[in-house]
């Protein structure tokens, strides 16, 4: 599987050029076998170094490489996928702490509403 289409790549460098900006990601990354879950909102110009929110057993902010996720061979031949059906609703910051708050990044979509209402200042 093709991890970043054109169009993803294109977004993910734009929100790139505008860093420090809570952006909305863009694409989810996942491992079908087992834990690791990655939600990447910026790509830097070398086309190589993500930003976003990864989960290997706790979640935190922080950069990681797109070579290295596509060059993870897994057993039976599977590696890391691209959420197809991901649609980024929400800043980055709001997955972030619906991820504190549930321990994983794969989380309800009442925790992140709840989360996002905690942002706002409300109840």
């Amino acid at each position: 599987m093709i991890l970043l289409t054109p169009d993803l790549r294109e977004r993910l460098l734009t929100n790139g050029h505008r860093s420090g900006l809570d952006h909305v990601p863009v694409v989810k990354f996942f491992n079908p076998l087992g834990i690791g879950t990655w939600l990447a909102t910026e790509l830097d110009p070398d086309g190589d170094t993500l930003f976003g929110l990864a989960d290997l057993g706790d979640p935190e902010l922080g950069s990681f490489s797109l070579a290295e996720m596509t060059s993870l061979r897994l057993p039976f031949g599977m590696g890391i996928e691209r959420d197809i059906l991901f649609d980024g609703l929400f800043p980055l910051s709001v997955y972030a702490e619906a991820a504190r708050q549930a321990g994983s990044i794969v989380c309800s979509e009442r925790l992140l509403r709840a989360a996002a209402a905690a942002l706002r200042g409300e109840r």
